[in-house]
């Protein structure tokens, strides 16, 4: 056997069987009692950050929120929580605890990006996601169930199933959409996303999901939202949206359909998302009677705003999402294939993308902040949503991006944090059980070294970068412990694990990330 086969074959070897270790890692507990000793919370509510805290948790149960001292003053040990027998402590002094991240928008990988569930979780997992809504794609029921026992690393699943999946024919008629509608929800869903239909489809659809009790989501895709766009929905009484598609449509007054040129095609997806930057500025100007007509009754609709606006961020900069430092140890070489220029691949539209096409989205950004954060100024609910796997836009350390752009968009930090946490159970019908950190709560925690208030970098994986007192450069260290149903997991174990996975593919094929047209 030549000599460079045989030290990539002993290379494989090594980082299978390092793979193998790993499989089996399911986090540390949950134990009788845990008790989280000296953090600094920053509750999903809202309120001003508070420490130093000690947290009981007995099971997955919030039994017990300690202050324990004051800021700069030692703390009093008599004062503490006590530990009990078979119970175990978790020293998390001079760090920041806040409740678990809910990513409102997020796909368990896809068979054209060659992402599995493990790939996916970890990475989420690894940033302080432990719930997570998909809407649509892989059928993630039993996926569900396993991460509500415990048996795999992942976040709490919410399955809102694709409007039509498993049919074995197009649903046409209304009693063909309430009949679905009712199989969905004997299956377990917890709610549909649609993408357009017909009207009366939509009316019947949503009306009979609405008397069983389920949620609902759309990306109101162009092909139908001239006839049913976000107001019509939320009137028939959708819960949420996705993106922005529709609501720049409701939002119309001197035109009924989107300015296509005319030899538009929705196929050539430059076409489609080279117009969707020209589309906010059709819509009625900020602050205008028609502007605020349609925010107030989305407004009194009770109705959620996900904006997801890092998943087209690589619109209005392409190169600084292809150049993301994280694509070089964690992005997989069919993912990161998948990203590039191409008529086939979704999102990958990069044909000919240049200045003017960023400049028309920059624009377009600026449109669409501004109805979010005046939407959450008077009292709408936005949450934190991410869409990853399209577009460079990476499992996991999208989240913390989604974050920046919401402070971008006019957010306070708390604001944001209470959009990643509190707003999204809210919007899942969760708030009685996770979302903010309240004793009777589930035990889904987020604790970092760093105050994520200050530099909401500190929270992607691979940390941000300072300058000590001594001139060097130095990296913080991300999340430290994501923990999940009382389970406490290792969120740099868990991104080594990923790097495993990535530097395993790499090594059969001898593949290097390049940027796309550079040749060898």
């Amino acid at each position: 056997m030549p000599i460079k086969q045989s030290l990539l074959t002993f290379i494989l070897f090594i980082v299978t069987s390092s793979l193998s270790a790993q499989d089996n890692y399911l986090g540390d507990g949950p134990y009788s009692q845990l008790i989280i000793r000296g953090v600094t919370l920053i509750n999903g509510d809202g309120s001003p950050p508070r420490g130093p805290i000690d947290i009981v948790v007995e099971g997955n149960i919030i039994k017990n929120i300690q202050v324990v001292g004051y800021d700069g003053v030692p703390i009093d040990e008599s004062k503490r929580p006590k530990l009990k027998a078979g119970g175990k402590e978790l020293d998390a002094n001079g760090m920041y605890l806040l409740p678990g991240f809910i990513d409102m928008h997020g796909h368990i990988g896809g068979k054209a990006q060659g992402a599995e569930p493990e790939y996916v979780f970890k990475l989420w997992m690894a940033h302080g996601i432990t719930s997570v809504k998909q809407p649509s794609g892989r059928n993630a029921l039993e996926l569900k169930r396993q991460s509500a026992a415990n048996k795999i690393v992942a976040p709490r699943i919410f399955e809102y199933t694709g409007f039509g999946s498993g049919s074995d024919k197009p649903i046409s008629t209304p009693e063909m959409a309430r009949a679905w509608v009712r199989q969905n929800a004997k299956n377990g869903a917890d709610g549909i996303k649609f993408f357009g239909a017909e009207p009366e489809i939509m009316t019947a659809a949503l009306d009979e999901n609405k008397k069983l009790g389920l949620r609902s989501t759309a990306h109101h895709a162009q092909l139908s939202v001239a006839r049913w766009n976000v107001l019509h929905s939320a009137r028939a009484g959708m819960t949420s949206m996705e993106h922005w598609y529709g609501l720049p449509e409701a939002l119309f007054n001197d035109r009924t359909v989107q300015n296509y040129p005319l030899d538009y095609n929705y196929q050539n997806e430059q076409h489609r998302f080279e117009e969707a930057g020209r589309l906010w500025k059709q819509a009625a100007k900020p602050y205008s009677e028609h502007w605020n007509k349609v925010m107030n009754e989305l407004l009194e609709l009770n109705f959620t705003l996900d904006p997801t606006f890092n998943i087209y961020e690589a619109s209005r900069d392409l190169q600084r999402a292809r150049r993301a430092e994280w694509h070089e140890d964690y992005t997989l070489p069919s993912l990161w294939e998948f990203y590039e220029p191409s008529k086939i691949s979704h999102g990958s539209y990069w044909h000919y993308w240049g200045t003017e096409q960023e400049v028309e989205w920059k624009n377009n950004y600026k449109l669409w902040m501004t109805f979010i954060n005046e939407y959450k100024n008077r009292g709408g609910r936005v949450t934190v949503g991410t869409d990853s796997g399209f577009i460079y836009q990476l499992y996991g350390f999208a989240y913390p991006r989604e974050m920046e752009l919401l402070r971008e968009a006019g957010f306070h930090p708390l604001e944001v944090i209470r959009a990643a946490t509190l707003n999204g159970a809210e919007a899942l019908g969760w708030d009685d059980k996770i979302g903010s950190v309240q004793i009777g709560k589930l035990a889904d925690f987020v604790i970092v070294k760093e105050n994520p208030l200050v530099n909401l970098k500190v929270l992607y994986g691979t940390g941000a970068i300072k300058l000590t007192k001594d001139n060097e450069v130095v990296r913080t260290e991300g999340i430290k412990y994501t923990i999940k149903d009382g389970i406490i997991y290792d969120a740099k174990r868990l991104l080594k694990d990923v790097k495993d996975m990535v530097d395993a593919e790499k090594a059969k094929t001898g593949w290097t990330l390049k940027q796309p047209g550079v040749k060898d």
